[in-house]
């Protein structure tokens, strides 16, 4: 059996790599879908429409702006810079994607989420709600994460894990 110190240290050396994994993953996903939406932002516009969620005055603020937060957001958790906050911040922005989709499909309504572009109403059966579903869940897990552990491989904002402070930690051990 592995003595409790000696497993918190083996976490405490992967958890910057996994870190790094959540960061790439959830900012990739960010950028993709804001450089999506950013080509046509008529199209998000719609798919914010065809939520039904907020007054009508409100749908063309957030259809601009929406790519743009995901950009911002991806490219600050690509580049390891203020990554608590970003994920943070990325974590409310799936909450919100998360009730927009079980709202929409609780209501009966047949759309695409518009997460990657696109988005509106399709016919009924087309819709994939429960994989959007699975796919957020997953999306605001890696951002509880990084919440949690934000330090990780080749960020900006940690330059402590370079080589150097890998090299002090073990002198340390």
């Amino acid at each position: 059996m592995i003595a409790p110190r000696a497993q918190t240290r083996r976490f405490d050396d992967w958890a910057p790599w996994l870190s790094t994994l959540a960061r790439l993953i959830l900012g990739g996903v960010l950028l993709v879908a804001g450089a999506l939406k950013v080509i046509d932002p008529q199209s998000s516009v719609a798919a914010v429409s065809a939520y039904e969620l907020v007054p009508g005055w409100l749908e063309r603020p957030i259809g601009w702006g929406l790519p743009f937060l995901e950009l911002g957001l991806g490219l600050l958790l690509v580049a390891g810079l203020l990554t608590r906050q970003a994920a943070a911040v990325a974590g409310m922005l799936v909450v919100i994607f998360l009730v927009a989709v079980v709202s929409a499909a609780a209501r009966g309504l047949s759309l695409d989420c518009g997460c990657f572009g696109g988005g509106g109403q399709v016919a009924p059966g087309q819709t994939a709600y429960a994989g959007e579903i699975v796919r957020d869940l997953g999306l605001l897990g890696l951002s509880v994460w990084l919440v949690w552990r934000p330090r990780s491989r080749f960020a900006l904002d940690h330059p402590e894990l370079t080589r150097a402070g890998e090299l002090e930690r073990e002198d340390q051990r």
